[in-house]
């Protein structure tokens, strides 16, 4: 290849998620009598942070492997106009015909402003909010409900704490991020409603210094159980430990980085929500506007837990996690307050995971430490 493509810088409608056993073996056979394709990715971070980046990253080396797809991938783009020149370079050069931007600010106005002037490509962005009326058709956006598994982790954490202080770490407050901060803390008050879960927004997705002032300030404060919505939690999970910390981890396994401080995690399995947008492309079927999953979709898993974790914490998660699977378990149930004691969710009131209000959310709930 002549150059690296790494450095190239020169509601639901659509939403029937593929399910967990769409395995990427049995798709290799539909996939060979499909259009070949070349797709791009594009990353606001290095392939390598151990969270938000690597998670699509590796999702995307299974999507290399599929016959007939060529993948053109560029990491630390910003969200800025750099996105945008990143996006029509693979356009115009690679031959893309659908891109995955993977990072939040990458929507609005970069992915529309491209997808205006390609109208024959397909844009899947993550995270954003697809709108019918205001956006067009050649866009959309898929993610999934980790807020799953950031209640399994307050779950576990609940379990594990001595001073019923956890830490939740913390980028920007948009809604994505507010959801994993109630249910991680909802996971933890329903083994205990004493426990608290104070949280530091850094400003930015990756904060390095900021991130490690803010663990070692909480550890501080007797905080003995943290998580995390940054891009990377490499830093979080490497300071937390070195203060005898236990860490709950997010976007991929952090467990290699602090085997001994690694309680679980909140991953992403992106290869069902990138398959099933592929499939449409290759098969001229209509652009999939809005995807969404779950733990039942397998958009999102569990970290196995660490040897520390308990029996009554690994059989509560997991009958939590069973209970979630079956459809008969609802995280954000009335009655529930937020932090300041405003009811958010009235009594007899049940927002299901695909309710679009839970897109929007703009409150911290009770037992939260810390302002929107």
């Amino acid at each position: 290849m002549a150059r690296q493509v790494l450095d190239r810088r020169n509601v639901l409608k659509g939403a029937g998620a593929v399910g967990a056993t769409l395995a990427l073996g049995a798709l290799h056979g539909i996939v060979r009598a499909q259009s070949p394709i070349t797709v791009g990715f594009i990353y606001v971070g290095p392939k390598d942070d151990y969270g938000y980046n690597q998670a699509h990253a590796e999702a995307a080396a299974q999507v290399k492997k599929l016959a007939g797809v060529k993948i053109v991938e560029e990491e630390n783009v910003a969200e800025t106009n750099a996105v945008q020149k990143a996006m029509q370079g693979m356009i115009s050069q690679d031959g893309a015909a659908l891109l995955f931007p993977t990072s939040y600010g990458y929507f609005d106005p970069h992915v529309l402003q491209v997808a205006g002037k390609n109208p024959n490509v397909r844009f899947a962005h993550c995270g954003g909010l697809w709108n019918e009326a205001r956006h067009p058709k050649n866009t959309g956006s898929f993610f999934g409900y980790i807020d799953e598994c950031q209640y399994l982790n307050g779950v576990v954490a609940g379990h594990m704490t001595k001073s019923k202080k956890l830490g939740f770490i913390a980028a920007k407050p948009i809604p994505q991020v507010l959801r994993n901060i109630n249910a991680f803390t909802m996971g933890a008050r329903s083994v205990d409603p004493s426990i608290t879960t104070t949280v530091i927004f850094t400003g930015d997705w990756s904060m390095p210094v900021k991130e490690a002032e803010a663990t070692n300030g909480l550890a501080d404060q007797g905080v003995d159980v943290f998580t995390m919505h940054v891009d990377g939690p490499k830093v979080i999970v490497e300071t937390a430990a070195k203060r005898g910390k236990m860490v709950c981890g997010y976007h991929a396994s952090q467990a290699k980085l602090a085997p001994n401080a690694y309680l679980t995690g909140a991953e992403w399995n992106w290869i069902t929500a990138y398959t099933q947008i592929i499939d449409a492309a290759r098969t001229g079927k209509p652009h999939p506007n809005f995807v969404r999953g779950g733990l039942k979709e397998g958009f999102v898993k569990p970290s196995p837990y660490g040897a520390m974790v308990t029996p009554a914490a690994r059989k509560q998660a997991d009958d939590v996690k069973a209970r979630m699977i079956s459809g008969a378990f609802d995280i954000f149930t009335g009655p529930l307050k937020d932090n300041t004691g405003k009811v958010v969710v009235p009594a007899g009131k049940v927002f299901k995971q695909t309710d679009i209000a839970l897109e929007s959310m703009n409150y911290l709930v009770e037992g939260v430490v810390g302002k929107v």
